[in-house]
């Protein structure tokens, strides 16, 4: 276990990064984006270190982690192609016009680097969400410098990857301070973090009520900061009538395998089905069942998932009229493994017990059963700001749910039709972020490299 950093050597990192940070934002984007490159090639240097590493501290098996580093490297690579481009900066210039009454002035904008910012690490992407992760790479690709604390469940993963950023940072002789590691246990040394002067933003991936009191912190400062946080969702997946009449069977496996994937540890996985209660959805139901009673749950990232998950499924089951329709069986689980759950409700019980809104982290779905499209229609309002919503729907379902159609848009980041909301491809076209509480800035996203105007800049 390693030791919580201490205020002193977190004054002392980022006294370092401020001083890092007059010079490194001088330096041109080629510069920026060697330096990125550089630490790419580190983190493949690391090998098979890496992935053992990886796998005894978060149970993820070796083809998922070897996925996520390459993932990783990408988002390192692609990112600084972006900002060698400089088209994030949005420069506009307005030549003079002195003949003009009055005269016009020559005038120029640009976005520029904020300054030192503090990227949390995500517990369940320990390469592309954490320590060399988006955030670090929107960072360093803006030219401010990062302060990474290291999420506990991988603290070891984590040192490699920030060993691998120092090694960058040397090899491509960046100032002192471009970079810094700091660990915490518990909330104290991320409280710190965020109410610190000299630290100008934040970039967090992980839980509401972490996102939230960043937020809070950051808002309550002397000087206000930004913080950048995307803290999970439900991810509503609608499934309308004559797509469901036609494709109950296919759709009932496909949503059971984007419920279990990786355990349901993933901040798109679809957390609520609604549909028109009918025959078709009986069948539905009935496939989804038997669907996750083929499949075998596997550990956890950590027990503190695992806790958090058994606890809060056993909380959604309690509810009055709530339903369980299907479950892995009691007597394959061991500790630290998640229990395979869908269950069923009505819309009316849905509408009024907030409890079932929220987010149950893992491998769990309920069905919300409608009387009609109407009701349908009312359990979209109900709902929070999401990262994703899908409509599974015909050409046929789309022109008769318009109403439907246009207010779920309203309410997600990411809208998606006939297709699971877990994955995410890196690229321009990806919105990773949603209405709040998905997110705490809906403009923005943490996948892709137009998130290099994101974090850092003003």
């Amino acid at each position: 276990m390693y030791k919580d950093t201490s205020t002193t050597a977190i004054d002392e990192a980022l006294a370092k990064a401020v001083q890092a940070y007059h010079q490194y934002k001088t330096c041109s984007l080629k510069q920026r984006a060697d330096f990125m490159r550089a630490i790419a090639a580190e983190i493949e240097a690391l090998g098979d270190e890496l992935i053992d590493t990886a796998m005894a501290e978060t149970n993820l098996p070796q083809a998922r982690l070897q996925g996520e580093r390459a993932r990783t490297m990408f988002q390192l690579t692609s990112y600084a192609a972006a900002a060698e481009q400089g088209n994030w900066l949005e420069a506009s210039i307005d030549t003079a016009l002195p003949e003009r009454t009055p005269p016009k002035p020559d005038l120029r904008k640009m976005l520029v680097p904020l300054g030192p910012v503090v990227v949390f690490g995500a517990s369940n992407f320990p390469f592309a969400y954490s320590t060399a992760g988006g955030d670090t790479a929107c960072a360093f690709a803006a030219g401010c410098p990062v302060i990474v604390k290291a999420h506990p469940a991988h603290a070891k993963t984590s040192t490699l990857m920030a060993n691998a950023i120092f090694s960058a940072a040397k090899k491509c002789n960046m100032p002192d301070g471009i970079f810094a590691h700091v660990y915490g246990q518990g909330f104290e040394v991320g409280a710190y973090l965020a109410k610190h002067e000299a630290v100008k933003a934040i970039g967090f991936t992980g839980s509401y009520s972490g996102g939230r009191a960043l937020f809070d912190l950051a808002n309550q400062r002397k000087t206000p900061i930004p913080v950048f946080a995307e803290m999970g969702s439900v991810n509503p997946v609608f499934i309308l009538p004559e797509k469901l009449t036609k494709e109950a069977d296919p759709l009932a496996k496909q949503m059971a395998a984007s419920v279990t994937l990786g355990m349901g540890q993933f901040c798109t996985n679809p957390g609520l089905i609604i549909a028109v209660d009918s025959e078709a959805l009986e069948r539905f139901i009935l496939n989804f069942r038997r669907e996750i009673k083929t499949l075998s749950p596997t550990k956890m990232l950590h027990q503190g998932i695992a806790t958090n998950y058994a606890q809060k499924l056993a909380t959604a089951l309690a509810q009055k009229g709530v339903q369980l329709v299907g479950q892995t069986e009691e007597e394959e689980l061991t500790e630290g493994k998640g229990l395979i759950s869908i269950a069923t409700t009505k819309a009316q019980t849905f509408l009024e017990n907030p409890i079932l809104h929220q987010e149950v982290f893992g491998p769990y779905s309920l069905i919300i059963q409608c009387v009609d499209e109407a009701e349908m229609l009312a359990v979209a309002k109900a709902m929070e700001g999401q990262l994703t919503a899908t409509l599974m729907a015909t050409p046929n379902d789309i022109s008769k749910h318009q109403s439907l159609l246009d207010y779920v848009q309203d309410i997600c980041g990411r809208l998606i039709f006939n297709n699971v909301p877990t994955g995410v491809e890196v690229c321009l076209a990806m919105q990773h972020g949603g209405p709040f509480p998905a997110s705490t800035d809906s403009r923005f996203t943490s996948v892709g490299a137009d998130g290099s105007n994101v974090l850092p800049v003003r």
